[in-house]
């Protein structure tokens, strides 16, 4: 019997001793073995033109060509080697911004603007002091602001306060003037008044020298105006002087008699007109010492009191007729203002 022949064998492929893929989960067939290149100074054939390899300039490469080679290099040294060669890597430099600043063109306005910062600190968010300057700054603003409205409002009270004060002290001065004014007002109308009153008992102590009191001993019994029932007109209408019969009536102011005699129920009554028309009643009289017609003088006796008429005593009837009119006046003032005092 013929048998199966066996499956052939694939070809061994000794597996790398650090399998690498390139973008895969697993180790694939068509991937490798590779044999290691590292490219080299002299490996490289010289590029001409504008991206010829420049000098390095403090050890960083200063051609886009070569950072671009050099990384490929370092991506198939790391990515693409089989096999540990022995062979030393080739040291890249990274170059700094500044180093490469001159491929974006100098002086170019694409060309980006940078400072000499480490490739650490680059694009970095730093918290540098100018937020707290900032806020610093902020907040003496605002201090300063309520410091300068704080010294507005102390001003305006300070104001306010000395406005006040000075129109307390006009008031003061004000009121002061008034009372001042007031005060010498009243002292001129108490001087005016006081002068007035001694002027007025001056020409009172003159006339009192030319009026008497018709009876020097008497009582008043009687007022003007009082009521009663014995006067034919409902009230007194004089004053009344009691004295004993006999004493003696004298004229109250130079004058003259223009009535002596009987006069009903007035009894014996004697009548003087003064110079300015008024008329002086002597009344109730026991005798009359004038006649009609005769020229008197003040303090010259007339007649005696007596209880002549309606009476009910001894007395003198005395009544006031100014401009010898039928009304009479109450004689209390009318002597009072002749400088006498009944």
């Amino acid at each position: 019997m013929a048998s199966n022949r066996p499956a052939p064998e694939a070809p061994f492929v000794p597996a790398p001793t650090e399998p690498e893929t390139f973008g895969y989960g697993a180790y694939r067939a068509e991937e490798g073995p590779w044999e290691e290149w590292n490219p080299t100074e002299d490996s490289l054939a010289q590029a001409r033109g504008r991206h010829r390899v420049a000098k390095q300039r403090g050890g960083f490469a200063r051609s886009s060509t070569v950072l671009g080679v050099g990384v490929m290099a370092a991506v198939g040294a790391g990515g693409m080697a089989s096999a540990n060669t022995g062979k030393p890597p080739v040291s890249i430099s990274l170059p700094d911004l500044d180093s490469v600043s001159h491929l974006f063109g100098q002086g170019s306005s694409d060309a980006p603007k940078t400072t000499a910062t480490g490739l650490s600190k680059a694009g970095a968010v730093t918290d540098s002091g100018d937020s707290s300057d900032a806020g610093e700054a902020l907040r003496n603003r605002i201090m300063a602001q309520a410091e300068q409205q704080k010294g507005k409002a102390a001003s305006k009270a300070t104001a306010a306060a000395i406005a006040a004060s000075e129109k307390q002290t006009a008031d003061a001065a004000a009121q002061a003037e008034k009372d001042a004014a007031a005060k010498a007002a009243a002292a001129q109308q108490k001087a005016e008044a006081d002068a007035k009153k001694a002027a007025e008992a001056k020409r009172l102590a003159e006339l009192a020298k030319q009026y008497q009191l018709p009876v020097v001993s008497y009582t008043i019994t009687g007022t003007f105006g009082q009521p009663g029932a014995m006067w034919s007109s409902g009230y007194h209408t004089g004053l009344d002087f009691a004295a004993p019969t006999g004493t003696l009536i004298k004229a109250v102011h130079s004058g003259t008699v223009t009535q002596a005699g009987w006069a009903g129920a007035y009894g014996y009554r004697t009548v003087i007109t003064l110079d300015d028309g008024t008329e002086l009643w002597f009344c109730h009289q026991s005798s009359i010492s004038v006649s009609v017609g005769q020229k008197v003088s003040t303090g010259e006796v007339i007649g005696r009191v007596g209880a002549t008429g309606n009476v009910t005593g001894p007395h003198l009837h005395l009544e006031v007729h100014p401009n010898g009119q039928a009304t009479a006046v109450d004689p209390a003032p009318w002597l009072r203002s002749k400088g006498l005092n009944p």
